[in-house]
C-alpha cells in the first residue's frame, strides 16, 4: 500500500508549535463541556444547542470532510497524475447547493435529530434503523478508521512512533474533547483547526510557487494534461470525465445530504437561513484544495523536473508531502504544517465520534427506553463514543491492505452511498415514493454494495475490472429503479407530517424568501453554481 513517511527534523520550536496546538485544542474542548454540564439538555450536546450559525457551520462541514487523507494522498495524487483528483473537491460544491436548496429546510423544519430520525417520518421505522446502523458503521470504518490510519502513518514520520502507538495516542486527546464536550466541542475546536489547517497548506503552496516561478514556471517543468481536470478514460489518474459527472452525484449527495457525520452541523442550525447559508459558505472555500491540497504534489513535481528539490520517484511519490515539507519549508512553519496535519485528523474523527453517539443515543437506546432522560442520554453517548473508538483503533491497521488510502475510501462510499442517495434523493422530490419501497431499496441495495466489494476485492479471482465510480452510479441506477417499480406497486399513504416533507413542484424550494442582499441564499447558490461551472471551463 502507498503510505507516507513525513522525515522531519522537528525543533525546539516546531515542537513547541505542536505541544501548544494539542494543549489548546482539549482544554478549549473540556471547557466547551464544563460550561454546559450544568443542566444539560440532550439537545445541547449533541446539537450545541441549536444555535450554531452559517460560518461555524460552514467552517466546521469543511473542515470534517477535510483530513490528513487529503493532505497526504492528494499531493501524491497531484505529483502522478496532476490536478485530476480535485474533481472530488469541486464536484463538492454542486452538492452542497443541493443540501442548502433541497435538504436543509426539510431537516430544520422537521426539527429532527438525526437523519434516521427523518427518514422515519418521511417513511417508517425499519428506515430508521438501518439508516441508523449503516451510518454508524460508515462513521468508524471510513471517517474514522481511515483518518487514524493516516494521520498514524504521518506521526511516524514526525516522532519517530509506532503506528498503533501514534493511533492510540490521537484517539485518546481526540476521544477526550469530544467525549467532555459534545457537538459544541467538536465545531468550537473545528472552526479553529480550520484555519490551522488552511494556513498550514497554503504556507506550502505559496512558497512552492515561488520557488517554481509561478504558475508559469510550473507549466514549464510538466505536463500541459497535468494541470486539466476532465480526462479521458486511456489516463493515467484513472479519473474518466464521465465517472466524474455519473458517479460523483452518487456519492456526493450520500456524503454532503445523507450522512449524519456531516449533515450533524447543519441539524444543529439556529434557523433555516443558518442552514441554508452554511454549506453554500462550505462551497466556496471548497474551491480552495485543488490549489492547496492536490496542486502541491505538481509544483513538487515541477521542483524536481527543474533540479531545485532531490528527485522523487514514482514508486515513491507517497512521500510527496513530506518531500515539501523537508525541503522548502522553514523552520517554524515545520511546525504548523504539522498541527495542520493534527488538525485535519482530530476535527474528521471528533466529528464523526460525535454523531455516532447521536445516532445510537436517539436512534436505538431511546427507542428501547424512551424514559430515558436526557442525562442519561448523554452518559450513553459517551459509552458509545468510547466503544466507537476501540473498534476503529482495532480496524485502523487492517486498511494496509488497500492499494491506495485515497482509492481504498472512495471505494467504500461507491459501494454504501447508492441506496442511501437513492431513498433520501427521490424520496424528497417525489410525493409517490413509498415507504414499502423505500424498505426494500435500503436492503436490497446493501446487499448488492456488500457483493460487489467482495467482487472487487477479489477481482484477482473474479475479474471485476468496473471503475468503481460508475459501479456506485450503476447501484444508483438500479435502487432508483426499485424504488420507482415498487411504489408503483405499493403507492405511498402519506400521513399529515410526511405529506410536509416533499417539495410538491421543483421550484417550492427557493419560495422562501430568505435574508435580503448578498446573504440571501439564491443569489449565492447561483453565484456558487456559476463560479464552479466557470472554474470547469478554465481548467478542462
Amino acid at each position: 500500500m502507498n503510505m507516507v513517511a513525513v522525515n522531519l527534523s522537528i525543533g525546539g520550536i516546531d515542537l513547541a508549535i505542536i505541544i501548544f496546538y494539542l494543549v489548546g485544542i482539549v482544554a478549549l474542548g473540556c471547557f466547551a463541556g464544563y460550561h454546559q454540564r450544568k443542566g444539560a439538555q440532550g439537545k445541547d450536546y449533541f446539537l450545541a444547542g441549536g444555535n450554531l450559525k452559517w460560518p461555524m457551520i460552514g467552517l466546521a462541514l469543511f473542515s470534517t470532510n477535510i483530513s490528513t487523507i487529503h493532505l497526504v494522498s492528494q499531493a501524491q495524487e497531484g505529483y502522478m497524475n496532476g490536478l485530476a483528483a480535485g474533481n472530488f473537491e469541486w464536484m463538492a460544491p454542486f452538492t452542497l447547493i443541493a443540501l442548502s436548496l433541497f435538504f436543509a429546510p426539510f431537516y430544520i423544519r422537521s426539527k429532527v435529530a438525526t437523519l434516521p430520525d427523518f427518514l422515519e417520518r418521511r417513511y417508517n421505522r425499519q428506515c430508521r434503523d438501518w439508516l441508523a446502523v449503516l451510518s454508524i458503521i460508515s462513521a468508524i470504518f471510513i471517517h474514522i478508521g481511515f483518518s487514524l490510519f493516516t494521520g498514524a502513518v504521518v506521526l511516524e514520520g514526525l516522532f519517530g512512533f509506532n503506528r498503533f502507538a501514534s493511533i492510540i495516542s490521537i484517539s485518546i486527546l481526540t476521544g477526550l474533547y469530544t467525549i467532555v464536550g459534545g457537538l459544541l466541542a467538536v465545531v468550537l475546536t473545528e472552526s479553529i483547526q480550520t484555519i490551522i489547517l488552511l494556513i498550514g497548506a497554503i504556507c506550502i503552496t505559496g512558497i512552492g510557487l515561488y520557488k517554481i516561478g509561478g504558475w508559469e514556471g510550473m507549466a514549464a517543468y510538466v505536463e500541459p494534461v497535468k494541470l486539466t481536470m476532465l480526462r479521458s478514460s486511456e489516463d493515467t489518474a484513472n479519473l474518466p470525465w464521465y465517472s466524474v459527472f455519473l458517479g460523483y452525484p452518487v456519492i456526493g449527495l450520500w456524503y454532503w445530504c445523507a450522512d449524519q457525520t456531516i449533515v450533524q452541523r447543519v441539524l444543529g442550525a439556529k434557523d433555516e437561513n443558518h442552514a441554508r447559508v452554511g454549506p453554500l459558505f462550505a462551497g466556496f472555500i471548497k474551491i480552495l484544495p485543488v490549489f492547496i491540497f492536490v496542486m502541491p504534489g505538481t509544483i513538487c513535481l515541477a521542483l524536481c523536473n527543474k533540479g531545485l528539490i532531490p528527485k522523487l520517484d514514482l514508486e515513491n511519490s507517497k512521500d510527496t508531502y513530506s518531500h515539501l515539507i523537508t525541503n522548502i519549508l522553514p523552520i517554524g512553519l515545520k511546525g504548523v504544517v504539522a498541527a495542520a496535519l493534527l488538525a485535519a485528523l482530530m476535527s474528521t474523527v471528533s466529528g464523526a465520534l460525535n454523531s455516532i453517539a447521536t445516532l445510537f443515543s436517539y436512534d436505538i437506546y431511546k427507542r428501547w427506553r424512551p424514559e430515558t432522560s436526557d442525562k442519561k442520554l448523554i452518559l450513553i453517548g459517551r459509552i458509545v463514543t468510547f466503544i466507537a473508538m476501540v473498534l476503529a483503533i482495532l480496524w485502523s491497521p487492517l486498511i494496509d491492505h488497500f492499494k491506495t488510502i485515497y482509492q481504498g475510501c472512495n471505494t467504500l462510499i461507491c459501494y454504501i452511498a447508492p441506496p442511501i442517495t437513492a431513498v433520501f434523493l427521490w424520496g424528497v422530490l417525489v410525493p409517490r415514493i413509498s415507504a414499502v419501497a423505500a424498505t426494500a431499496t435500503l436492503y436490497i441495495g446493501s446487499f448488492l454494495g456488500l457483493v460487489v466489494s467482495l467482487l472487487e476485492w477479489f477481482k484477482g479471482y473474479t475479474g471485476w475490472h468496473v471503475h468503481y465510480m460508475m459501479t456506485g452510479f450503476y447501484l444508483f441506477c438500479i435502487c432508483s429503479l426499485l424504488l420507482f417499480i415498487i411504489s408503483w406497486l405499493k403507492p405511498h399513504q402519506h400521513t399529515e407530517e410526511s405529506a410536509k416533507l416533499v417539495w410538491k413542484n421543483p421550484l417550492e424550494c427557493i419560495q422562501s424568501p430568505g435574508w435580503r442582499g448578498i446573504g440571501n441564499y439564491k443569489f449565492l447558490a447561483a453565484l456558487l453554481f456559476v463560479i464552479m461551472v466557470s472554474l470547469y471551463i478554465i481548467f478542462r
